[in-house]
């Protein structure tokens, strides 16, 4: 028993050394590729939004198949190599002169994120109790926020000697990653036992009600996506200042040191986990409507404010959710397929977000994108309150102990 929690301690430790690396190499480079190749190298935002949806298509969409490997071979193999890619991809980036270069360079993204995300996120789920996850995912997020701003301050400033900077750290980051992973990770699995690829698959896909919420979640992630592509253009175009992109995060890490964990812990007292997603989304819709209306760089940062507040009620009630629904013989794989939700909305979000930059700018029409990501938003909420208070996940959670 005692070695037991040893290893759970240990584990959760190695998680959060891990998620610090992934993190500020991502946040290092991916906030500041719609600054780099639209605002400074004039490309179509369209062009770019759609290289953007292809990584994070390839990444979440092929998230069952990467996390049915994982369940079947163990989360080491698999997250060492995905690494790998990923850090090809950004070294890519950073040579990238024309638009094909950009989409080999998230191809090579997006397969390594497919490969390495469903096994950590399994993981999480393996060595942390339920009643801790909240707590934990909680942690993680606020995490998250510091890693991001910290990697995206350094990459705004990397940015202004040269977009290649940029890609180079990102990739070293991911370097170290694989490595550290490769060392210290021991042969962890996420599954109770070795069922093949293809049965953990099946057991996912005829989970009707699972698949049903998976997907409702592409509209939310339509709307959090453009934190990588209207929020950045829109922030430097009334600042007038690249280096507001690492206030925005600055913005959000303030919001989430302070506000993540006590809310998370008021809400797990007095909400369920459906409500305080539904509300998340609707602070997230209503401050999308709002931004039509802003002209000026501190009402955005206010409205801003009320986006982060609304995404921090949101995740770690969605990341708990998503968790108790995982069958312990298939974890990696309804964890991998969780990112369903995110390979579509946050496809449709990037190019549907950059197609709309792109016809705002050209019809002299600034709100359309966001009155559009607004209705998006609302209709996703419609949807998920039929979906959450029909069938409440507490029904399910005592079959997923550990």
């Amino acid at each position: 028993m005692a070695s037991a929690q040893r290893a759970r301690k240990l584990g959760k430790a190695f998680i959060l050394l891990d998620n610090l690396l992934v993190i500020f190499g991502f946040f290092m480079v991916f906030p500041l590729i719609s600054l780099h190749f639209v605002d400074q190298l004039g490309w179509s935002a369209t062009i770019v939004g759609l290289a953007l949806a292809l990584r994070q298509f390839m990444q979440q969409g092929l998230g069952l198949f990467g996390g049915s490997l994982a369940d079947r071979y163990g989360a080491k193999p698999l997250i060492v190599c995905g690494m790998l890619m990923r850090a090809a991809g950004f070294a890519c980036m950073a040579l990238a002169h024309a638009p094909w270069l950009l989409f080999v360079s998230c191809l090579l993204s997006g397969l390594g994120g497919t490969l390495f995300d469903p096994p950590r996120t399994a993981l999480v789920a393996k060595l942390v109790r339920p009643r801790e996850r909240p707590h934990f995912y909680a942690i993680l997020m606020m995490q998250d926020s510091a890693g991001a701003v910290a990697a995206a301050l350094l990459g705004s400033w990397l940015l202004q000697f040269d977009f290649r900077w940029v890609g180079l750290a990102g990739t070293g980051m991911f370097v170290l990653a694989a490595v550290v992973n490769a060392l210290l990770l021991p042969p962890y699995r996420v599954a109770t036992g070795k069922t093949s690829p293809w049965h953990s698959m099946r057991i996912v896909l005829h989970d009707r009600s699972y698949m049903r919420f998976v997907l409702t979640l592409s509209g939310y992630y339509m709307l959090a996506v453009q934190v990588m592509l209207l929020v950045p253009v829109t922030i430097k175009q009334l600042t007038g200042n690249y280096q507001a992109v690492g206030w925005m995060y600055m913005l959000e890490t303030c919001l989430s040191l302070s506000l993540l964990y006590p809310l998370a812990r008021w809400g797990e007292r007095y909400l369920r986990r459906e409500q305080r997603m539904l509300i998340g989304l609707g602070l997230m819709s209503l401050s999308l409507a709002i931004m039509s209306s802003v002209q000026h760089p501190l009402a955005a940062f206010v409205i801003l404010a009320v986006f982060f507040l609304g995404s921090i009620i949101m995740e770690p009630a969605r990341e708990t959710y998503i968790a108790g629904l995982a069958k312990a013989q298939a974890r990696a794989s309804y964890l991998g397929c969780s990112r369903l939700g995110l390979a579509l909305g946050g496809a449709v979000g990037y190019v549907g977000g950059g197609w709309l930059l792109d016809m705002s700018r050209q019809w002299q029409l600034p709100a359309l994108p966001w009155l559009c990501l607004a209705m998006i938003g609302a209709i996703t909420l419609l949807a998920l309150w039929g979906q959450l208070l029909r069938t409440p996940a507490s029904t399910r959670y005592a079959s997923n102990t550990i």
